[in-house]
């Protein structure tokens, strides 16, 4: 059975290195709850940090364009090089492994869950979802709008 996609990266990774990203994100969270007026500058900086995917996508397409590149100009055995990035991205998209996943995840390259994860806790310690969680009565209708209302402000 394949794993879900969100959970995917972190079932194939050392669960050292899964508790030491826990423990890096509830330090940047208490760091931020002491300075909530630079809160902002770190979410800017979460919006341009590069996921696993993003990374391994990348890597991949540069090992498959110089596989390519000398495949044409010097030997015809390079193409074996897309070829089997090519697999190993199909491994990845099922199963959530591939050789450089490792090494990434050693190097601190996180996933969309956990960037999401220190996002909304920032954005929940800056207030912005007081008013989708205030105790006044109301219809359900009117509660669902707010939630609506404030999962577009955050960008959900």
């Amino acid at each position: 059975m394949l794993p879900a996609t969100e959970t995917r990266v972190e079932v194939h990774t050392d669960e050292e290195i899964n508790e030491r990203n826990q423990r890096e994100l509830e330090a940047r969270i208490y760091y931020y709850a002491q300075r909530l007026d630079v809160i902002q500058k770190r979410l800017d900086e979460l919006e341009r940090e590069w996921d696993i995917e993003r990374t391994l996508e990348a890597n991949a397409a540069t090992v498959s364009l110089l596989g390519l590149f000398l495949g044409a100009t010097v030997n015809r055995k390079w193409f074996i090089f897309p070829m089997v990035v090519a697999g190993l991205l199909l491994e990845h998209a099922l199963s959530g492994w591939c050789p450089p996943v490792p090494i990434f995840r050693r190097l601190g390259i996180r996933t969309t869950q956990e960037i999401n994860h220190e996002r909304y806790a920032l954005k929940a310690l800056r207030g912005d979802f007081d008013a989708v969680n205030s105790q006044n009565p109301e219809s359900a209708e009117a509660l669902a709008n707010r939630a609506i209302r404030a999962a577009a402000c955050t960008g959900v």
